[in-house]
């Protein structure tokens, strides 16, 4: 009898500035024939350094209503007063070649995806400490004071969800190759489970 190894759909979320783009990305970049990431859609200005379809698709508030309108999006939901979704198409065309997707959503989205595919793995990822956290949120500088009082409030939140995740990885400073290798195992080992569903959309 042939052991299963089906694709697996990754759900990678957590408070803001624990590494989940970086992360994601160092997933992609050491297995890149294994694993397809999902880019999410945003309605609010690039950063510096972001590129558009790379880090998200960066849209006008219309175009999301329109994507809204016509099914387009697997979730969607409001962040710090802009919306993000996630466009489905891509996910499905990735599954079906064979490939591990790879998605980054808030918690608050990773609890809406949860309802809708049940069999998705999910990883909360996360700092070795609150001040850590702090510390990243300070060291952005694209926020002003209030906005990192809200966000480092609303990471307070959020951790206390750990509880509704599947697997919990730590992102220390400087060991991020530690952090990918913990979510590819996790990987290797959900591909290989006897009991486990297609992901179906």
């Amino acid at each position: 009898m042939k052991c299963p190894d089906h694709p697996v759909l990754v759900l990678i979320s957590g408070p803001s500035a624990v590494g989940k783009d970086t992360i994601a990305r160092g997933v992609i970049d050491k297995r890149p024939d294994d694993f397809y990431f999902v880019v999410t859609a945003t309605t609010r200005e690039a950063r510096d350094g972001e590129v558009d379809g790379y880090d998200y698709f960066f849209v006008t508030h219309n175009e999301f209503a329109r994507m809204i309108d016509n099914d387009e999006l697997l979730e969607y939901a409001v962040v710090y007063n802009d919306y993000k979704g996630v466009p489905k198409q891509q996910i499905i065309d990735a599954l079906e070649s064979g490939k591990n997707v790879i998605m980054r959503v808030d918690v608050q989205g990773a609890a809406t995806v949860r309802e809708l595919i049940p069999d998705v793995i999910t990883v909360f990822l996360t700092t070795p400490s609150e001040d850590e956290l702090v510390k990243r949120l300070t060291a952005r500088k694209s926020e002003t004071a209030e906005g990192i009082n809200l966000r480092v409030a609303t990471a307070r939140k959020e951790m206390n969800r750990l509880g509704e995740f599947d697997y919990c990885v730590v992102n220390a400073e400087g060991k991020q190759a530690e952090a990918i290798d913990r979510i590819l195992s996790i990987v290797d080992a959900s591909r290989r489970r006897v009991h486990q569903n297609p992901i179906k959309l």
